[in-house]
């Protein structure tokens, strides 16, 4: 039988033509085959379950790594302030004498006021005894109510000062809210300021035997008359 070579050639071509097919076919299902095998991949906003993570080492958090470091507050150590006494100037404090009376006060002498007493001589036109009063009046608002008294002797340099009204206005004007002993004529002044030579201000602290514990002329020193105020005020108590 005579093989016609034209379908020969037709039948090869198409058994060339299948074998291509099948080939490109293959190909394609082994690629998705090794895509389904690759491993899983986790969302940081899913919770992975022990089969999403076998195989993977999580990453150390850097904070489980840092170590706090245990501090120890150890108290700041108590410092005592010791004050030392103030010695004794005079076994007894000089009289008030020849005076005209009192201001902003019922009693008449010294001794009714047998407490802690700072005695003070001023005259209100004086430019350094008006500097002293605002200390004066913290003092008094802050030892009052433990003890402590102040007694003003008003001892005029001029005339005008002699006024006891103008000693009024002037105490509303300067803020003094302790008693105050009319010296008029100076002669408790000087009884007080012995060797011939007087001072405004001056000021005295008195404890409750009567005894001079501090004695300073003019301004300043009121560190030292609050210690010896705060000592005499503890140590009497």
């Amino acid at each position: 039988m005579k093989i016609d070579s034209r379908l020969v050639l037709l039948v090869i071509l198409a058994a060339a033509v299948i074998a291509v097919g099948w080939a490109l076919v293959g190909g394609e299902d082994g690629e998705e085959e090794v895509v389904s095998q690759a491993a899983p991949t986790v969302s940081p906003s899913t919770t992975a379950t022990p089969e999403d993570t076998a195989g993977f080492e999580p990453t150390p958090s850097t904070e489980a790594l840092t170590t706090v470091p245990t501090t120890t507050t150890t108290a700041a150590p108590t410092t005592t302030t010791t004050i030392s006494p103030p010695e004794v100037l005079q076994e007894v404090h000089p009289r008030l004498v020849d005076i005209d009376g009192w201001l902003q006060s019922e009693v008449e002498s010294l001794e009714e006021l047998r407490g802690q007493v700072v005695v003070e001589f001023w005259t209100f036109a004086c430019y350094n005894c008006n500097n002293r009063i605002p200390y004066t009046q913290q003092i008094y608002a802050k030892y009052r109510d433990r003890g402590l008294e102040i007694v003003g002797i008003h001892s005029p340099e001029f005339n005008f000062e002699e006024d006891v009204d103008n000693i009024k206005e002037a105490m509303a004007d300067l803020g003094v809210t302790w008693p105050v002993v009319l010296d008029t004529r100076r002669r408790t002044f000087w009884e007080w300021q012995t060797g011939g030579r007087g001072y405004w201000p001056r000021t005295y602290v008195l404890d409750r035997e009567g005894r001079v514990r501090f004695d300073h002329i003019g301004e300043g020193k009121y560190p030292e008359l609050e210690q010896t105020v705060m000592f005499l005020l503890n140590e009497e108590m």
